[in-house]
């Protein structure tokens, strides 16, 4: 059986590690505040207007290129993945467990912490008492599993609420497709919503004459099960967006504040290239990575590297605030747990996990 779910893993990796550590990174979290103005297209066109600095982004992308192509060319058959694969179809019932825990510890340190979803998007606590309630509110019944997708979809709306308060709030958006997730599938096990839905609906339990709810978490089971496998292609698509908008709009498009983070770190000492040719591989490397994850093409491979991405970024930048990449280590877990799903490319040219089977998400609840 010829593997496809990660293919060019070792060739984005390295393209990652070349061009994006530890540059990438959410910009605002780590500097004071924006960078000189700058035209994008005359600084784009000023990097790659040097020879060195041409050579080496076009080097790295023909490379990657070449690696890719000749890997769909040969298909090699690696049976070390393809075990994998398989060991990763049997963890797709954990997947609202990875998610909710992704999403409902950095809910409760934005209510104690005092900001909307977004670091930089803070609120006054004492203020505000009633917001931090709900944060915390939110943070804790989606960690216990409980009432969750009452509570996603309480979620959803605040965050509706907080983008037209502040569109900065977008810097955050990984939390919509989980959110979305956690609304089809439920609170999965281990949770609340589990351990009470069996305790409600075994006769002659107390807990079962007094629960007026069970009856409508088994409807909804019931309502979202043939929504289920499209969780993977949410998952992955929102995941592929949040890496666009970095790439694209905090790297490309303001490469001025992208630089301070250059300098602020002395990332050039990192790999000595020139500071412009920085940020312009952390912001095409991004979008390449995103794009990848929208279309479905390489789903495995590109969540590994983004798994890879999130930790040298946590370890080079060590004032980058952790809660705020919770969510996309979750996201890059589950996507890389469930592959590409339906509606993708991987899909259309690839193999399922198992013979005969589709990647999709187990029932979880």
């Amino acid at each position: 059986m010829v593997t496809r779910s990660i293919r060019g893993a070792v060739g984005a990796a390295l393209v990652v590690t070349v061009l994006s550590r530890p540059a990438a990174a959410h910009v605002d979290y780590v500097t004071d505040g924006p960078g000189a103005a700058t035209n994008a297209l005359a600084f784009l066109l000023e990097v790659l207007s040097n020879p060195t600095n041409a050579l080496l982004f076009g080097g790295v992308a023909v490379v990657g290129a070449i690696t890719v192509a000749a890997y769909l060319w040969v298909r090699p058959t690696i049976t070390d993945i393809v075990v994998l694969r398989e060991k990763l179809a049997g963890y797709a019932d954990l997947v609202p467990w990875m998610l909710r825990l992704a999403c409902g510890l950095p809910l409760v340190g934005a209510g104690f912490q005092g900001y909307l979803f977004a670091p930089t998007v803070a609120f006054d606590l004492s203020a505000n008492p009633l917001l931090r309630v709900l944060f915390i509110g939110l943070g804790f019944c989606v960690l216990f599993g409980l009432a969750t997708r009452i509570v996603s979809a309480v979620g959803l709306l605040t965050y509706a609420w907080a983008f037209t308060a502040d569109p900065a709030v977008v810097l955050a958006v990984e939390y919509v497709p989980i959110f979305l997730s956690l609304l089809v599938v439920g609170g999965g096990r281990p949770s609340a919503d589990d351990m009470l839905q069996d305790v409600a609906s075994t006769p002659g339990t107390y807990y079962g004459r007094v629960d007026p709810i069970h009856h409508l978490k088994a409807f909804l089971d019931d309502a979202t099960d043939p929504y289920r496998a499209y969780v993977p292609t949410i998952l992955r698509v929102g995941m592929g967006l949040s890496f666009v908008y970095l790439g694209l709009f905090q790297k490309l498009a303001d490469p001025g504040s992208a630089l301070l983070v250059v300098e602020k770190y002395d990332l050039t000492a990192v790999v000595p290239v020139d500071p412009g040719l920085w940020v312009v591989g952390a912001g095409v490397t991004e979008m390449a990575v995103g794009l990848a994850l929208i279309a479905g093409f390489f789903t495995r491979g590109a969540a590994a590297a983004s798994f890879v991405l999130f930790t040298t970024t946590l370890f080079g930048l060590p004032d980058d605030p952790v809660l705020a990449h919770v969510t996309l280590f979750g996201m890059a877990s589950a996507v890389f747990t469930l592959g590409a799903g339906p509606f993708s490319l991987d899909h259309r040219i690839g193999r399922p996990a198992l013979d005969g089977d589709d990647e999709t998400v187990s029932p979880a609840d």
